[in-house]
């Protein structure tokens, strides 16, 4: 059971709503639209799930065997830190998830296009490919891209363009041009959970030689760049609700300002370092329950 519980910790559950935000949008769009497979949603649900403890694998390995987990850290404690697992152990898990969600992904494949389009499903296969590369490589080996400040990047374009308009294509094999509004509302509040954690470790990622966003702008600026983040995704989703909706009732997503809100005057105030550890879970959960919120206000209409 303590060999269990010490691989929960490392998978790191508290990510994982976060990490189907996206999916829940571009399927829930689907279902609404009346072009829908439970089927396709749970193996996407299954599919993201492993992704992210891939990555939260990869980010424990990666970080610990760099040095970046040390006494300086201000966030939670890494199994690999801490000598809960070893390096060969950690390493084992990370091969035998990334086995698991290419798995999910094929037969997420199989079923929605079947053997009629190669074409299409080589694509997605690909997709899932890469999206096990980068969760691999963001902090694991030489060229670990979260050490070059392209973190928001890869956290934008995975958590919200290829999560939501992937999951929506899956269902209906059609694309919607106007879902690049939402799902850049999901990438941008799910990079303000990176950035929030690049603010908290500033000094400790500086020292580590890791950089990212905030050491390139000062924390000054990497807070205003919070502020942008998500007040940019309100906007857009505001903007594709005005386009969509009949009605004020597709506005309700707006309700979740209330909560964001409050944490960017907490981020102004904050001086750094461990004062922004609670915010991580107020962004992450907020962003969670924006999705949910903003397909009930769509449903509503």
């Amino acid at each position: 059971m303590q060999q269990i519980s010490v691989w929960l910790a490392a998978a790191r559950l508290r990510t994982l709503p976060l990490s189907v935000s996206g999916i829940l949008v571009g399927n829930g769009i689907a279902y609404l639209e009346e072009s829908f497979s439970w089927a396709i949603f749970i193996f996407a649900l299954l599919t993201t799930i492993t992704f992210q403890v891939l990555s939260n694998f990869a980010n424990d390995y990666g970080d610990g065997v760099k040095g970046t987990d040390n006494e300086n850290r201000l966030g939670p404690k890494r199994v690999l830190q801490q000598g809960l697992l070893t390096r060969a152990a950690l390493k084992r898990g990370i091969i035998l998830t990334a086995a698991i969600s290419m798995l999910l992904a094929l037969i997420l494949i199989h079923i929605a296009f079947g053997s009629a389009d190669w074409g299409k499903a080589l694509f997605f296969i690909a997709l899932g490919l890469a999206s096990i590369i980068a969760a691999i490589k963001y902090t694991v080996g030489d060229s670990a891209y979260g050490y070059y400040a392209l973190g928001d990047i890869f956290v934008f374009l995975f958590f919200g363009g290829v999560s939501v308009i992937g999951s929506y294509y899956l269902q209906t094999q059609t694309l919607d041009m106007l879902l690049i509004l939402p799902a850049a509302s999901i990438g941008l509040l799910s990079t303000a959970v990176l950035n929030l954690n690049n603010l908290r470790d500033m000094n400790n990622d500086q020292r580590s030689n890791k950089l990212t966003v905030p050491l390139l702008l000062g924390f000054d600026k990497g807070r205003m760049y919070q502020v942008i983040l998500i007040v940019s995704a309100f906007i857009l989703t505001s903007i594709y609700a005005f386009l969509k909706a009949e009605s004020l009732i597709a506005y309700l997503f707006l309700l979740l300002f209330f909560p964001l809100g409050k944490h960017l005057l907490r981020v102004a105030k904050s001086e750094g370092g461990k004062s922004l550890d609670p915010e991580l879970k107020v962004v992450a959960l907020s962003t969670f329950f924006f999705a949910l919120v903003f397909l009930l206000g769509l449903y509503l209409d």
